[in-house]
């Protein structure tokens, strides 16, 4: 634990890429096999489950600290994140060596199944263990909320120093369902036995938003153009009669959508397909909204799959006949594609992405404004020899979403941010009219500058009409513009409506509350 929070400690210290790969590099290269392999799983974000409530840590280290807990409480609110709280006001109680990462990490699954008053003393004994940044640490390997700015690519490549094994090598070997209690290092990264990763996906390859000025550089017959579809990212892998789907969060999702099953009966063994999961029924791809309803949900219905059947929008050919495709130019690749899709029944639940050509960019952009009516949201540009690589690279994939949907809205709530933010009020509530009442339809939380954050803060504390815990309700006065990537209706929302991605576009000093939107604005929208 302490070469760990050591090395946590030189992550959290610096900006700098190459200072955190040498960090990383140093100490995947000298740490026992056993803690370097939680630490690659607690950096690509495999965490143990937590073994006790927030609610708990807070009244054991607001006694523990000797607080009263509206004390503790305020502390945590200055300080922004609990992990930093509590190692800020427990002290250590005497010098006794730290555990290591590893029996650390299996000290806290062993913790779950015990009783409360053993888990609370557990877990003062480490605080009072522990010096100030090993307690901080600790506290966020128990909360599982473990952020620290590196990315799995960068850990990724520190590892790949550390070993001597190529980068993408290593990438594909990190990717899926793999823990450190089900397998070791040798086993995972340096040894691994091909039989073990029949499910085991590639990771994705991932689209920069498109520049400006691409047009100027680039001439559209380099590149093939496809609708942005409006759904959730997925492979489909079939290897030895089975079929397994996973998520771009690389969650195996398999027994969430049912009715692809089917699908291993049809393709061969060895193929990996990149694509979209969509709901598609009588011919038409429905909303994202109807997406969410089968997103989530512990068990899928029968009833569930009618109603929202699931098909695959297919982009990309990964791996055929076993052989990994993705050096292949994209070209090349989605011939493969085609090929393969044009064998199979027109009755299973694939469609295949229709790449488009054009000679000029205006078509592109007209192209791009017929978005809402393909049910997509916006065009990807591949260029026709990229290989598909791993996680971003800028360069060769884009995509040009359609311009965002617009509302003026009043702020109605406000809230603390968290991080740099703490004494800030940051997360904003938004209403639109509806009569002559002002009705909740989202949530922002971007878009201002620092300086906007300020003068909104000086606002918020000037004009609390009424507090409900860390949310206050203001006066409705000050109106913003917000912008959103899609709409759909919702009876879960008391304005009827659901919205995707709200952020402020700009703060409209123009406009009065009166002159905000109305509900029946946003309503028309709707698809």
């Amino acid at each position: 634990m302490k070469r760990f929070a050591q090395l946590i400690e030189q992550l959290d210290s610096t900006n700098k890429t190459n200072q955190k790969v040498a960090a990383l590099t140093h100490y995947f290269q000298e740490a026992p096999k056993e803690d370097a392999l939680w630490a690659v799983a607690l950096l690509s974000h495999r965490r143990p489950s937590r073994p006790v409530t927030t609610t708990l840590m807070r009244q054991w280290a607001a006694e523990i600290s000797q607080l009263p807990e509206w004390l503790f409480e305020e502390s945590y609110h200055i300080v922004g994140d609990l992990a930093e709280t509590i190692a800020l006001l427990v002290q250590q109680q005497g010098t006794g060596d730290a555990p290591s990462l590893s029996q650390c990490i299996e000290e806290i699954i062993a913790l779950k199944p015990k009783t409360e008053e053993e888990k609370k003393s557990y877990i003062l004994n480490r605080w009072k263990g522990l010096n100030n940044f090993e307690r901080f640490v600790f506290n966020k390997i128990l909360t599982g909320g473990f952020r620290i700015g590196v990315s799995q690519k960068l850990m990724t490549r520190a590892l790949s120093k550390a070993v001597n094994i190529e980068e993408n090598i290593l990438a594909h070997r990190l990717m899926g369902q793999w823990s450190p209690q089900s397998t070791s290092f040798d086993e995972l990264i340096l040894n691994p036995n091909p039989e073990d990763h029949i499910s085991q996906p590639y990771p994705f390859f991932l689209a920069y938003a498109l520049e400006e000025g691409f047009q100027e550089k680039e001439n559209p017959s380099h590149w093939h153009i496809e609708h942005k579809w409006d759904g959730m990212r997925a492979q489909l892998i079939v290897r030895q009669g089975k079929a397994f789907l996973w998520s771009r969060g690389e969650e195996l999702i398999t027994d969430k959508f049912p009715e692809l099953a089917v699908l291993a009966e049809h393709l061969p063994h060895g193929t990996v397909v990149d694509g979209e999961l969509l709901p598609f029924k009588d011919g038409q791809i429905g909303d994202f909204n109807a997406l969410q309803k089968r997103i989530g949900r512990k068990t899928v219905s029968q009833k569930l799959q009618q109603e929202v059947p699931i098909s695959i929008m297919l982009y990309d050919l990964l791996e055929w006949g076993g052989e990994d495709q993705r050096q292949l130019p994209l070209h090349q690749r989605q011939k493969l594609l085609r090929e393969l899709y044009q064998k199979l029944p027109e009755e299973l639940p694939l469609m295949l992405s229709e790449v488009l050509h054009f000679s000029s960019w205006d078509a592109v952009a007209q192209e791009r404004e017929r978005a809402q009516e393909m049910r997509s949201e916006g065009l990807m540009l591949k260029h026709k020899d990229s290989p598909y690589a791993v996680g971003r690279k800028k360069g060769t994939w884009w995509k040009w979403k359609s311009d965002p949907k617009t509302i003026d809205a009043v702020l109605t709530y406000a809230m603390r941010g968290h991080g740099r933010r703490t004494n800030l009020y940051t997360d904003y509530t938004f209403a639109l009219w509806q009569g002559e009442e002002l009705v909740t339809f989202a949530k922002a939380y971007s878009g201002l500058t620092d300086a906007e954050i300020k003068k909104v803060d000086q606002f918020v504390k000037q004009n609390t009409t009424d507090r409900f815990g860390p949310v206050r309700q203001v006066k409705p006065e000050l109106v913003f513009e917000i912008a959103f990537e899609g709409i759909a209706a919702s009876s879960r929302h008391k304005s009827g409506v659901a919205v995707r991605f709200p952020r402020i576009l700009r703060w409209r000093h123009d406009k009065k509350m009166k002159e905000a939107n109305s509900l029946e604005d946003l309503k028309k929208l709707l698809p």
